[in-house]
């Protein structure tokens, strides 16, 4: 079996993913994960589809002709070495006044910690009794045994405040809007 992972844009309108999802199944594919979402008026996602070696240059060459309706994109995805899953799961949640830079700052000081996203959702809404708007996200965080835990919740505290925004980081891994 190989793994395809596809991404896809396209201007929302009802269908997209029946059309998507017709293609896969008539090259006999298993659709696995997906996070697919309707953004300022575009349909994007990306899914990752289990399909018969022999098959998987067709699957890609039909979506393809796809073209006008969706565009996509096609990666075949390498195994992974079984290993067992380093460090801990963290839960991130930051809502403050929206402004340039934050996921800048917050993603910066991760990486300083060797702390990798595995789930990032955004979004900003309006304030109208205050008359801006606000940023909030939500990760899901996989940190490696050897980080410094109490450095990386200083440096995100330190720049929450230099951010005049509020921030949670618990022990946990699930992310979920609703």
């Amino acid at each position: 079996m190989a793994t395809l992972v596809i991404t896809v844009v396209g201007d929302d309108r009802p269908g997209l993913v029946s059309a998507l999802a017709d293609v896969i199944a008539e090259h006999r594919g298993s659709w696995e994960r997906s996070q697919l979402a309707e953004l300022a008026g575009k349909f994007a996602g990306i899914a990752t589809v289990d399909v018969a070696e022999a098959s998987a240059q067709a699957l890609a060459d039909a979506l393809a002709g796809l073209t006008g309706v969706l565009d996509t994109t096609v990666h075949t995805a390498r195994p992974q070495p079984e290993q067992a899953e380093d460090g801990g799961l963290l839960h991130l949640d930051l809502v403050g006044n929206d402004r340039p830079g934050i996921v800048k700052e917050i993603t910066a000081a991760l990486a300083e910690h060797r702390v990798s996203v595995e789930d990032l959702q955004t979004k900003v809404v309006p304030t109208p009794q205050a008359g801006g708007d606000l940023f909030a996200a939500r990760a899901r965080l996989r940190v490696p045994p050897e980080a410094d835990l109490p450095g990386l919740r200083a440096g995100l505290e330190r720049i929450a405040t230099e951010l005049l925004v509020d921030l949670s980081f618990e022990p946990g891994g699930d992310v979920d809007w609703e």
